[in-house]
């Protein structure tokens, strides 16, 4: 099966305007020609992709799945040209990688504020992913780093842990839960919760955790980050599980508490994950150093111990 670039691009601008007229004007070519190149994909793919209708055209099932397919690869192309433009410029490498709530918000804008200083010529793309598409990312080669906390059973994986990550439950002075030394998870589910967006990491620990124990969390608002899950905390909202670090930089200028959990599962280690047998180029090894020496993990490990 060979499907040329040029034809995804014109499949994708055509599912955009939901019309072939449309599709031709925009990519300046005649009305038979994108026909003939649409109905040439489908021989090639054996399948319809669009149904035809006098006021425009639909996708079959099929359609949108290529769809979908064709955004990946046209985003990723993008990239790179993106990329390789920037090498044009003067940049010596770039470093891809996929991390959690909590890298993302916690620690990382840290790391990388020394970082890119000590590197200017290196770009970093750092996306927040649930921690099944970062171990698929690293395998895969669509990132070359991760940053994950928790178990990790995945086979071609170097794990190098540097640090613990702990959960806590963060409730405002009068809850009912805040004369407590330590809570269960049992006695968070009769509350009202804080809970984070859907794509969150910690989110879905969350409710894997809820759905193991067949409970069900009373999620009162979802925010999108620690900070927003705090304040909502301190107006006596509801109450939220976050990593202790966030709990105590916000508590500084919150009305918080925080109790900690009487869970095995609050106190979970994080990793720096990428491929093994891949030979790293020193920009990447360095970012990895900087991340295991960053001081707030060393102060995380004396803890642990």
């Amino acid at each position: 099966m060979h499907i040329d670039l040029r034809d995804l691009t014109l499949f994708s601008l055509i599912a955009e305007t939901k019309s072939l007229t449309r599709a031709a004007e925009r990519s300046h070519l005649s009305l038979p020609a994108v026909s003939a190149r649409i109905k040439d994909l489908e021989a090639e793919v054996g399948v319809r992709l669009l149904y035809r209708a006098p006021r425009g055209v639909a996708l079959t099932p099929a359609g949108q799945s290529l769809l979908r397919h064709a955004r990946t690869i046209l985003g990723e192309i993008e990239h790179m040209k993106s990329e390789l433009q920037r090498y044009g410029e003067g940049v010596q490498g770039s470093i891809r990688v996929f991390a959690n709530t909590t890298a993302v918000t916690e620690f990382m804008p840290e790391v990388l504020a020394t970082f890119l200083v000590a590197h200017p010529k290196v770009d970093v793309d750092l996306q927040e992913r649930p921690t099944a598409e970062i171990i698929r990312g690293v395998l895969d080669g669509s990132t070359d780093l991760g940053i994950t906390s928790g178990p990790i059973n995945a086979e071609g994986l170097e794990v190098i842990t540097f640090s613990a990550d702990r959960l806590v439950l963060a409730v405002a002075p009068g809850h009912p839960l805040a004369g407590r030394d330590t809570v269960r998870f049992d006695d968070i589910v009769a509350h009202d919760y804080i809970g984070l967006h859907d794509g969150s990491t910690l989110q879905r620990f969350v409710d894997d955790l809820m759905r193991d124990a067949r409970r069900r969390l009373h999620i009162r608002v979802q925010v999108s980050n620690f900070e927003s899950v705090c304040r909502m905390v301190e107006a006596g909202v509801g109450i939220g599980i976050v990593p202790e670090s966030a709990a105590q930089r916000h508590q500084r200028t919150m009305q918080l508490m925080i109790k900690p959990l009487d869970e095995d599962w609050a106190l979970r280690e994080r990793h720096v994950l990428a491929r093994r047998g891949d030979a790293l180029p020193s920009y990447t090894q360095a970012l990895i150093d900087s991340i295991v020496r960053h001081p707030g993990h060393a102060e995380s490990r004396k803890r642990k111990r």
